[in-house]
């Protein structure tokens, strides 16, 4: 039996595709339900406060600055939303006097525009985000070379050959957005060999960084959190981390405040990982393989999946 048409965009893979009583299954979890679904290499963590939520955030950036040595680098990879811990990781490294001569940044992905990546002064930057956030706020007796922190670029080979370089990769966060993505790895469009069926885990566990195009979910969205819903602003296409790097990262921790995904995506990545249960229309199930993910929940904003008209 072939599989369902997106409710979302009918020419794309996404977590609309799945089958119903999947779907119907997971709207029924509660919020204790999802502490249930920790297991060996799959952590599910609550805060109940936005403050703890944030502070926990930062500390892992802190955490693994801490380990890196000249003969032993250390770095993290960490994204573009949420970005409310990035101040508190500036702030925490001045007053711990923390010397990040030794560590290492990824950024998670940046915007293609005609050919090449978005230059640093455009305001969407990734890059230009994460400097005014957190980088540029560290004080220059501690702050990290220029060469330590690793933008994705058009010509990715650079950024690629970073991470097989001899510096490891501590910890990737992310959130996660609507489409159910890690950074961008969007779904596919439903089209050539994928049209009747969406790649399998192993297909899309082998791709790199690389230029992708969005699922329009994803250009919604990011007109909706960052271009104040002008969605003819946003690009179309983008520079990921691929889940050859992810893979790389001794632990991938997804952090979701209720801000960027609704109370079903919430539900249905954990459900999924947990389950090992992965489709590639669920980009982010396909974590279910890694040895070592965390989700991190602000209490407050896991909400419920009931109908309430407004």
């Amino acid at each position: 039996m072939p599989r369902k048409l997106s409710m979302l965009a009918r020419d794309w893979w996404d977590f609309t595709t799945l089958n119903d009583e999947l779907l119907n299954d997971v709207a029924k979890l509660t919020s204790n339900d999802l502490l249930q679904l920790s297991r060996d290499g799959f952590n599910v963590k609550f805060y109940d406060t936005l403050e703890d939520f944030y502070l926990a955030e930062a500390l892992e950036y802190i955490t693994a600055w801490k380990r890196s040595t000249a003969d032993n680098p250390v770095g993290v990879c960490g994204p573009i939303g949420p970005t409310e811990q990035l101040p508190l990781v500036a702030r925490m490294v001045n007053e711990l006097q923390l010397d990040l001569a030794n560590s290492h940044f990824w950024g998670m992905d940046e915007w293609y525009v005609d050919g090449k990546e978005i230059e640093p002064t455009h305001p969407l930057s990734f890059e230009k985000a994460d400097k005014e956030l957190c980088f540029d706020l560290i004080d220059k007796k501690f702050s990290m070379p220029e060469e330590n922190m690793h933008f994705p670029k058009a010509d990715t080979s650079k950024y690629i050959q970073s991470w097989e370089n001899g510096i490891k990769c501590a910890v990737m966060q992310g959130g996660q957005g609507d489409v159910k993505h890690w950074a961008f790895n969007d779904p596919f469009k439903r089209e050539g060999k994928y049209k009747d069926n969406p790649p399998t885990p192993e297909e899309f566990r082998k791709l790199t960084t690389r230029v992708v195009d969005l699922h329009p979910v994803t250009c919604m969205q990011n007109a909706r959190t960052s271009g104040g819903g002008v969605v003819t602003g946003i690009p179309m296409q983008a520079i990921t981390v691929g889940p050859v790097q992810t893979w790389m990262a001794e632990k991938v921790s997804i952090w979701q405040a209720g801000t960027h995904d609704n109370a079903f995506g919430q539900r249905l990545t954990a459900f999924m990982i947990s389950n090992k249960i992965m489709d590639s229309s669920v980009p982010m199930s396909l974590l279910a393989d890694h040895p070592n993910v965390q989700f991190n929940y602000y209490r407050g904003g896991i909400g419920e999946c009931e109908t309430e008209m407004h």
